[in-house]
This record gives structure tokens, C-alpha cells and sequence, in this order.
């Protein structure tokens, strides 16, 4: 198995706007309350009591993470904990702060950001979030199965000022949320990356030291690039992720597991996401067909990770 270009091929990423423009004056609010928890999560959303509200929002999600850049009138944001217990959305939340200024909320931390800042939000634990002016910001939603070593606790309502290493991290995201709108290809081959450096940054606002680039860190990034492209090929194994990587089968298992994880579960969670996208994009394609796309062995072997992976059946994923 020889290695392929590491841009990957065509993904199509759709982008969803909305605007309070869309409706009549006396829905406008209400139709924003509902648009803001469709796009994050489960909110109490209170306006102003002065002035005509305005907001977009535009929308798109890249493998799983969700982007989205909004535009608004000062309001108020709270989840609490009944509105936790309604859902069961399990997602970090990281907001750029791009036009005026945030006060954020949780876990006795507050966070008050201005342009280039950065902050965390865990979906799971009451936040309150304010903006007493006009503002943007782009919200950055990642499933927390993405980053199952990284615990939230101390990291959540932290400040990553514009002027420290937070800043490298908020402007990559920016960038590559405006990238999907011409490149989604490019995009999703810079995810994984986009991915690394919010764990990275979780552990900043936790109090971590910065990282340091080590070789099995490296061998791991190629390990996760390699699969990333050859996941769909039924025939990928051990041995061929390691020799696509140049590296011993030692060599590799040694550096996905100092990250906490292993090939196996690697591979099935990128097929499990490719056929998340099949059959979101392609409703009418049976599931035997969508199964052999993503490179499982049949139906049944698609059922059991698809499950594992996502909590649901793939028909499940698909009506919802």
C-alpha cells in the first residue's frame, strides 16, 4: 500500500446560514433563541430590553467538529442544569472572540474576553456567558469523544489572552474555518492538527506547561495522517499503517498509546466517521454499500462500531 497525497480527497462541507432578517420583527428574538440552541446547545437566551435585535449565524461542520460564526446584539446566555439534564450533549465549546467583549462563567472561573481571545465552555456543567454590546465570535464545537485523555477540570472559563500562545491556536481556527468555504479538502486534512492544538491549549488554560514536539509525538501525527487516508481500503492492518509510516510495528503502537490509544479503535472511529457522512449525504444508499465504502467487512460489522462509536445504529444517525 503506497501513501497518497496527504491533502486526501474532495470532502464537500456544506454551510448553513441564518439571519433574524429571515422573519418578522415580532418573531425575530425567538427565532434566535431557537437558532442558537440548534447550532450549540440546550440555552436560556435573554435579550436587552432596549433597541431592535439583530443576528446571524453561518454554520458548517468538518468531520464532526462543528464551526460557527455569529453576529449579534447584546444579550444573555445561561445553561443550566435543567436545561442539562433535557439533553445529553457531551461537546467543549472553544469561543474567539473576534468584535467586542464576553463574560464567561463556569466552575467558579470568569473569563471576560476581548478580540483574539480564547475560552473554553464544558456543555456538561452550568455556564452563563454575557455580551453587553454589539459582537462576533467564532464558536468552535468538538464531540468530548474526540479528546478522551483531556479532562476539563480547571481549563473551562480561562482567558487565553490575545497576546499569548492562545492566539496561534484561536487565529488557526479562524483560518480554517474560512478555508472550508473554498478548499473543504484542505480543510479536512488540517482538522486533525486543529484538533491537537485545542488539547493543547485546554492544557494551557488548565495551567500546563506549553508542549514540547517529541519523535513519538511525530510518529503518532503520522500514524493518524496515514489512516485518515487509507481507512476506506479493507485491507489495511498493522502492518501496513507501520510500513506506510516507516516505522516499526514497535515504534508505532509504543507512540499511540503514550496518546491513549490504540490502532484498532484509530481505524474504526475514522471509517465510523466517513460513514457518518454517507449517510447523512447519500440517504437512499443501503447500509451493505456504505459498509464496504468505509472499508468494514459488511452490515454487520459497520452496526457494531457505528454503535460503539456514536451510542446509535447508522438508521438511527440517519432519521435523526
Amino acid at each position: 500500500m503506497s501513501p497518497s497525497s496527504d491533502r486526501g480527497p474532495a470532502v464537500a462541507c456544506s454551510r448553513t446560514r441564518w439571519s433574524s432578517a429571515d422573519v418578522e420583527p415580532s418573531d425575530t428574538f425567538a427565532y434566535w433563541a431557537d437558532v442558537v440552541c440548534d447550532t450549540f446547545v440546550g440555552v436560556a437566551v435573554r435579550r436587552e430590553p432596549d433597541g431592535a435585535f439583530e443576528g446571524r449565524i453561518e454554520t458548517s461542520v468538518l468531520d464532526g467538529v462543528g464551526f460557527a460564526a455569529l453576529t449579534a446584539s447584546p444579550q444573555q446566555v445561561a445553561r443550566t442544569r435543567r436545561l442539562i439534564a433535557r439533553g445529553h450533549e457531551d461537546v467543549l465549546l472553544a469561543g474567539i472572540q473576534l468584535h467586542g467583549r464576553a463574560r464567561l462563567e463556569q466552575n467558579g472561573h470568569v473569563a471576560v474576553l476581548t478580540p483574539g481571545a480564547m475560552a473554553f465552555v464544558d456543555s456538561a456543567r452550568p455556564y452563563a456567558l454575557g455580551f453587553a454590546d454589539d459582537f462576533s465570535q467564532l464558536v468552535v464545537k468538538v464531540p468530548r469523544a474526540r479528546l478522551p485523555h483531556r479532562s476539563l477540570n480547571g481549563a473551562t472559563a480561562v482567558e487565553l489572552g490575545a497576546s499569548g500562545p492562545g492566539r496561534g491556536v484561536a487565529d488557526f481556527l479562524v483560518g480554517l474555518d474560512r478555508l472550508q468555504g473554498h478548499d473543504p479538502g484542505a480543510a479536512a486534512a488540517l482538522l486533525p492538527h486543529a484538533v491537537d492544538l485545542l488539547d493543547a491549549a485546554l492544557g494551557w488554560a488548565a495551567g500546563g506547561a506549553l508542549p514540547q514536539t517529541s519523535a513519538t509525538a511525530l510518529t503518532r501525527e503520522r500514524v493518524h495522517r496515514f489512516v485518515r487516508r487509507h481507512a476506506t481500503d479493507p485491507r489495511l492492518d498493522a502492518a501496513a499503517v507501520a510500513a506506510g509510516c516507516g516505522v516499526s510495528r514497535r515504534t508505532m503502537y509504543r507512540a499511540l498509546a503514550e496518546g491513549g490509544e490504540s490502532l484498532a479503535r484509530l481505524i474504526r472511529r475514522v471509517r465510523v466517521s466517513h460513514a457518518q457522512r454517507l449517510v447523512l449525504a447519500h440517504p437512499e444508499r443501503p447500509l451493505a454499500a456504505v459498509a464496504r465504502e468505509c472499508g468494514f467487512g459488511g452490515e454487520a460489522q459497520l452496526y457494531r462500531a457505528f454503535r460503539t462509536v456514536t451510542g446509535m445504529t447508522p438508521g438511527a444517525y440517519r432519521s435523526r
